[in-house]
C-alpha cells in the first residue's frame, strides 16, 4: 500500500510541476535502466502518453544492444512519441575540435556523453515547451553519483526522494518490466560499467548507511555496530557524500555588494 500511495504522490507532483510552469508535458532520457523507466511510466500515468516525449541516446560501442532494446520496447509499450539520437557523431565533433581532448580520460569522456545527452533533452524541452524530468534517485544524489550538468541537470526529479532499493520496489509496483528491475544499475558511460562495481558496495548496503546517517541522524561512529556493516564501507559512503556536496549546490559566489556601498 505504501508504494501505491508513493506512486500517486509522485504523479501528483509531476502534474503540479507541469501545470505550474504552464508547460505542455515532459521530456525524458530513456536508457533502458531502472530509474528512467520508472520515471517514464509515472509521467505517462500523471500526464497521459501524448504529453511525454522520450529520447533514446545511444553511444556507439558503449551502449549495449540489451539496453537499447529495453528502451525501445518500453517506449513502444507506453505509446509515447520517442526519438532515437545516436550521439556518436556529436561526440566525435568534440573529440576532433577540442585541443584538450584526451582519449585515455575515461571519466571526462563519460561525463561529456552525459552532458551531450542533457543538451539534447533541453533542446527538445525548449522547442516543445516542456520540462526535463530528471531520473536520479536519492542514493545517487547523496553519493554524488551523477554527472554535474549532465544527468544531474533537470527541471524536476520525480524519484529524487527514494533510495535505489525503494525505486526497485516502486518499479515492481507500477509494472516496470522485470528484466529492467533486476538488471544491475549502470550510468552506461563506458563498456562494462556498473554502479555497484564502480562504488564497490551493493545498494542494499549503501542505502542502509545513507538512511542511518541522513534520515535517522545516527552518528557515523555508531553506524557499523548498529547496522552490522563494515566500518570502511560506512566511511566510504559518507566520504563520497561529503566530497560531492558541490554537485548538490548552486555554484558559490563571494559577498562583495556591501563593499560597493
Amino acid at each position: 500500500m505504501g508504494y501505491k500511495e508513493a506512486a500517486k504522490a509522485i504523479e501528483g507532483f509531476i502534474r503540479g510541476m507541469v501545470e505550474g510552469a504552464g508547460a505542455n508535458g515532459v521530456v525524458i532520457g530513456i536508457s533502458g535502466g531502472l530509474d528512467s523507466s520508472t520515471v517514464a511510466i509515472l509521467s505517462v500515468r500523471a500526464l497521459g502518453k501524448e504529453r511525454v516525449i522520450g529520447l533514446i541516446m545511444p553511444m556507439p560501442g558503449i551502449t549495449s544492444e540489451s539496453d537499447l532494446r529495453l528502451a525501445r520496447e518500453l517506449s513502444r509499450d507506453l505509446g509515447i512519441n520517442f526519438y532515437e539520437i545516436d550521439i556518436g557523431d556529436i561526440y566525435s565533433s568534440y573529440e576532433r575540435r577540442n585541443p584538450l581532448h584526451d582519449r585515455t580520460n575515461r571519466v571526462a569522456n563519460g561525463n561529456l556523453q552525459a552532458r551531450i545527452r542533457m543538451s539534447l533533452l533541453y533542446y527538445a524541452a525548449n522547442s516543445k515547451n516542456m520540462l526535463v524530468a530528471g531520473t536520479s534517485d536519492r542514493s545517487e544524489i547523496l553519493l554524488g553519483y551523477f554527472t554535474k550538468y549532465g544527468d544531474g541537470a533537470s527541471d524536476m526529479i520525480p524519484i529524487g526522494d527514494l533510495y535505489k532499493t525503494q525505486v526497485r520496489s516502486l518499479a515492481m509496483e507500477i509494472g516496470v518490466p522485470e528484466e529492467i528491475v533486476r538488471k544491475p544499475s549502470s550510468p552506461g558511460l563506458w563498456v562494462g560499467q556498473t554502479a555497484e562495481g564502480e562504488i564497490g558496495l551493493s545498494y542494499d548496503v549503501i542505502d542502509r548507511i545513507l538512511e542511518a546517517y541522513f534520515d535517522l541522524r545516527m552518528p557515523e561512529s555508531e553506524i557499523p555496530e548498529k547496522l552490522g556493516v563494515d566500518k570502511a564501507a560506512v566511511k566510504k559512503v559518507i566520504e563520497m557524500s561529503r566530497k560531492s556536496a558541490h554537485k548538490r549546490a548552486m555554484p558559490p559566489k563571494p559577498s562583495v555588494r556591501m563593499i560597493l556601498r
